[in-house]
């Protein structure tokens, strides 16, 4: 049997893990809006058209956070004909996903959507079509008590209270070919607009903290350096940097999927030095924090590639001009033309995203907010007409519980394995994996709970693995609970009408000796480690 070993010691500190780690995205393609999060027609429906099936799932999830309202759409997305009442509001194109957008889900409703989630709202203003003065009026509209337009025309319409909205973030992808209203081609232009936009929100609200776009992914060819550009024009006026990625694997390649953790890393440690290169630079005394605020790993098949395009990215790639195309106005109780997450092997895609998270931990430090792209199917799968929980439910609420404190080294003693390069398409290319853990770890250790939890993934396939935690550096804690979940076969998945089939259970094998605890993990597993302080 294969043999992996962790040692833990409460010095050993990372960082104080943000409660906004364990975050969602929520953008109005698929059917996540329109359909999930409101459905007048449902049964459940609020008075504001909300499902109330699929926000209390949400709520009772603990989900912290949640960033809206896109993603993509935003910019092209005028906010301003989006409130007041809903007859009066606006239809407009959303040449982003070519859809007829007729703003039924508005500001406010995507604001009251997430008080009612029991959720942070985390705000993307459109810098892109948008102004400095659209996002500044946003932010009075949203968080300024009274006595203006704007706040006042907010409590006309049904909310006298300020929402409070505490993060902003400063467009979207803003280096992206596929972008309406790209800055791909000048990125000192949008880190003055980030800097001019942050300063004249802040001066609507002090008390608000920015997003700066940087590279919205590491396969694009001006990555690095257009993120160095922008951060030298604007890094004295925002709080975080956004970060996003999306890791996908084909089918036939199921180790590349788990490790994709890598690229994340890879990509963080990126940011982190580029950030810390430009702080000393300019001589600032700001450290920059890391938001991951959309990221997901999934199955995908191999396209088409194209050879010698030396980096080069132009906009046919993206698929940008299809004349065959047509615009689509979702109706929320019809399905027939959603969107639906990329099917595959469930428990496999929910240990990728776990191992994102785990990323995410081990740089508490400094990635701050994390949004999974996924994230609410992942708390809460629909359909039509019913809610249930999919496989990755599990390991998201766990860590939503538990991950709490702060984040400990977890370095992990075990056998590798390396995957080959390969391409999913014109940008999506891997080098390949090299040294890829077999068991992947994070620890966090919440003193004032007295209580430690130790995340593992057994990433290998095919076989068990005898795990060895030191923990003699705790001599207060026991061992609590160990729970797992794995699947009795690729194709097992959770479904309305056998939602248990992919579930934690408690396991009794384990031994705690003298400060050593040992236990086998299952193959591709995911596994839970508890231990509580003593009380005698």
């Amino acid at each position: 049997m294969k043999q992996a070993s962790v040692a833990l010691h409460p010095d050993h500190r990372i960082g104080t893990i943000s409660p906004r780690l364990f975050g969602a995205f929520l953008e109005p393609i698929g059917s996540m809006v329109n359909g999930s999060m409101y459905n007048p027609k449902h049964p459940s429906a609020d008075e504001f058209g909300f499902r109330r099936d699929f926000y209390e799932a949400i709520k009772t999830a603990g989900l912290p956070a949640v960033r809206m309202p896109g993603g993509n759409f935003v910019s092209g997305w005028q906010w301003k004909d989006s409130i007041g009442p809903r007859a009066e509001r606006k239809v407009h194109l959303d040449p982003a996903w070519f859809q007829i957008i007729p703003n039924d889900v508005g500001h406010d409703e995507y604001l009251r959507w997430a008080e009612r989630a029991g959720a942070e709202p985390i705000y993307t203003v459109n810098l892109a079509t948008g102004s400095i003065r659209d996002a500044a009026d946003c932010v009075e509209y949203t968080n300024f008590p009274g006595g203006t337009y704007w706040s006042d025309l907010r409590r006309k319409n049904g909310h006298e209270a300020p929402y409070g909205v505490k993060t902003w973030c400063l467009g979207n992808e803003m280096d992206g070919p596929w972008q309406i209203g790209s800055r791909e081609r000048d990125p000192r232009g949008y880190g003055l607009l980030a800097r001019e936009a942050a300063k004249l929100m802040k001066w609507t609200d002090p008390k608000i903290e920015t997003i700066a776009c940087v590279s919205s992914s590491p396969f694009l060819n001006h990555y690095p350096d257009w993120d160095r550009q922008v951060l030298e024009e604007c890094y004295d006026a925002v709080e975080y940097i956004s970060l996003h990625h999306y890791h996908s694997a084909p089918p036939e390649l199921p180790q590349a999927l788990l490790a994709g953790y890598q690229a994340f890393d890879d990509y963080i440690r990126t940011e982190i030095a580029l950030c810390d290169f430009l702080k000393t630079k300019l001589r600032s005394k700001k450290t920059m924090m890391l938001a991951l605020d959309e990221y997901a790993s999934f199955f995908r098949p191999r396209g088409e590639t194209d050879l010698g395009l030396g980096g080069r990215q132009n906009l046919e790639m993206f698929g940008l001009f299809r004349p065959d195309r047509d615009y689509v106005l979702h109706d929320p109780d019809d399905w027939s033309t959603r969107r639906m997450p990329p099917a595959g092997n469930e428990m496999l895609q929910a240990l990728a995203t776990a191992s994102t998270m785990l990323v995410m931990l081990r740089h508490a430090d400094r990635v701050r907010i994390g949004c999974a792209t996924g994230g609410l199917n992942d708390l809460c799968r629909t359909d039509r007409e019913r809610v249930w929980k999919g496989a990755s439910f599990y390991p998201f609420t766990q860590m939503i519980r538990w991950a709490k404190g702060v984040s400990l080294e977890c370095p992990v003693a075990c056998e590798r394995y390396d995957v080959p390069g390969y391409a999913i398409d014109d940008m999506n290319r891997y080098g390949g994996f090299e040294g890829v853990q077999t068991v992947q770890a994070a620890a966090a250790f919440d003193e004032e709970a007295e209580a430690l939890t130790v995340f593992v993934i057994n990433a290998d396939l095919a076989e068990e693995q005898a795990l060895r935690l030191d923990l003699r550096a705790f001599p207060g804690l026991r061992s609590a609970e160990f729970v797992d979940m794995a699947a009795d076969s690729p194709g097992a998945a959770n479904t309305p009408e056998h939602p248990d089939v992919l579930c934690p259970r408690a396991r009794t094998d384990m031994k705690m000796d003298g400060g050593i605890f040992t236990a086998v993990l299952r193959p591709c597993s995911w596994n839970v480690l508890r231990f509580t302080a003593k009380h005698e």
